[in-house]
C-alpha cells in the first residue's frame, strides 16, 4: 500500500489522525454490536459460567491474535518495533496496576473501552466515568500520581532495555502465535455454539480484534514513510484518553493516532447504536452506585497507566503480539476482577440471603 500521496496531501500527523479514526471507528462499531466487556466475561467465568460474554471475550481476544500474528507472518507488520515492545516494561506495574484496573472495571461496571462505547449510546454514568477515568490517567501520567506510579513501576522491569516477547524468549516460531490463536478462537466457537449465540454478534466479536490488527498495520505502515519517528501502536485507552483530553484543554496540542481513535470509537458505537434504535439516556441508579462508579473510575485510570495499558492496550492489542508485561497483566486484572465480583457483589448478596 503506498501512502506517499495520502501523507503528501494531508501531512503525517493528519494522516496518522486519521488512521486511529479509522480503526476507532471499526472498534466501536464491533465493541457496540457484540456488547465485548471484559469485565462482564470476568464475573460471567467467577460465578461459575463459560456463558456468551466469556465467548465474545474469547473470540476476540483470539481473532486479533489470528490476524496480527497473521499480519507478521506476511510481512505486513513488525511486532518487534511496536512501541509496546521497544521499551522497557514494568513486571512490578503490570501485577499492581492489573489488580487495580480489574477492582475497578467492576466497580464501574465497565473497561475504559466498554464506558466509551455506553457512552456513545447515551449512558451518562459511563460519560461520567470516563471523564474520571481521562482525568486519573493524566494525573497518573504527569500529574499528582505520576510519582507514586514510576515508583510502583520501577520496582520491577523487563531486561534488556525492552520489553519481553514470550514467542522469542519461549525459543518458539512466529507460526506458533498463529496456531495459538487458531486453538483459542476454536474454543471460543464452541463456546458460542453451546450457548447459542448468533453470527451476527460473533462476526461483530471478530471485528473488535479485526480493529487491532488494522491498528498495528496502518501504524506500522506510517511509520516507514514518515520523516519524523512515528510510533507504532494500536487500540488502547488510558493514555489516548488522558491525550484526547489534553488535546481539547491545551492550544499546543497535536494531531495523532491516540487524538483520532478515542472519537472514533464514539463515533463508530453512535452510529451502530442509531442504527440498531438503542440510542438511550441513562444515568446512575443512586449515589451508592455513583460513589462506586467514580472510585472505579479512579482505579482503573491509576491501574491502567501504571500496568501500561488498559483491559483493550494490553489484554488485547499488546496480547496479541506476546508482550510480556501484557499477558501478565491481563491476568491480574482477570484476578482483580474476580476477586472484586466475589467481595463487593457476591458475598453481600449471599449474606442478604441468608
Amino acid at each position: 500500500m503506498n501512502l506517499v500521496p495520502l501523507v503528501d496531501m494531508l501531512g503525517e500527523h493528519p494522516t496518522s489522525a486519521l488512521f486511529g479514526l479509522a480503526t476507532g471507528a471499526i472498534f466501536g462499531v464491533a465493541a457496540q454490536r457484540s456488547a465485548f466487556c471484559l469485565r462482564a466475561a470476568t464475573v460471567e467465568f467467577a460465578r461459575g459460567r463459560l456463558g456468551p460474554r466469556v465467548a465474545v471475550w474469547l473470540l476476540t481476544f483470539s481473532t486479533a491474535l489470528v490476524w496480527v500474528q497473521a499480519a507478521t507472518l506476511a510481512g505486513l507488520f513488525r511486532s518487534t518495533e511496536a512501541r509496546i515492545m521497544a521499551v522497557p516494561g514494568s513486571w512490578s506495574g503490570a501485577i499492581v496496576g492489573g489488580l487495580l484496573f480489574g477492582v475497578g472495571m467492576v466497580m464501574a461496571r465497565g473497561c475504559s473501552g466498554r464506558l466509551l462505547v455506553l457512552a456513545a449510546t447515551g449512558n451518562l454514568r459511563s460519560v461520567v466515568s470516563g471523564l474520571i477515568f481521562a482525568v486519573a490517567a493524566q494525573m497518573s501520567l504527569h500529574g499528582w500520581l505520576s510519582p507514586l506510579r514510576n515508583w510502583l513501576a520501577g520496582l520491577w522491569v523487563t531486561a534488556g532495555g525492552h520489553n519481553l516477547d514470550l514467542l522469542d524468549a519461549s525459543g518458539l516460531p512466529r507460526v506458533a502465535g498463529l496456531a495459538l490463536g487458531l486453538g483459542f478462537a476454536v474454543l471460543a466457537l464452541e463456546i458460542a455454539r453451546r450457548n447459542r449465540i448468533g453470527a451476527g454478534t460473533l462476526i461483530f466479536a471478530s471485528g473488535v480484534g479485526f480493529a487491532v490488527a488494522v491498528g498495528w498495520v496502518l501504524t506500522y505502515w506510517l511509520a516507514q514513510v514518515s520523516f519524523d519517528p512515528f510510533p507504532i501502536t494500536s487500540a488502547t485507552f488510558t493514555g489516548p484518553s488522558a491525550n484526547t483530553l489534553m488535546f481539547f484543554l491545551s492550544r499546543d496540542a497535536v494531531l495523532d493516532f491516540d487524538i483520532g481513535l478515542v472519537p472514533g470509537v464514539f463515533l463508530g458505537a453512535f452510529l451502530a447504536a442509531a442504527v440498531a434504535g438503542e440510542l438511550k439516556l441513562q444515568g446512575f441508579e443512586g449515589e451508592s452506585n455513583m460513589r462506586r462508579a467514580m472510585t472505579g473510575a479512579v482505579l482503573m485510570g491509576f491501574g491502567g497507566m501504571l500496568a501500561g495499558g488498559c483491559a483493550i492496550g494490553n489484554g488485547v492489542t499488546g496480547t496479541s503480539i506476546f508482550t510480556g508485561t501484557s499477558w501478565l497483566a491481563l491476568a491480574c486484572m482477570w484476578a482483580g476482577a474476580m476477586a472484586a465480583d466475589y467481595l463487593i457483589d457476591q458475598r453481600p448478596a449471599a449474606g442478604a440471603l441468608a
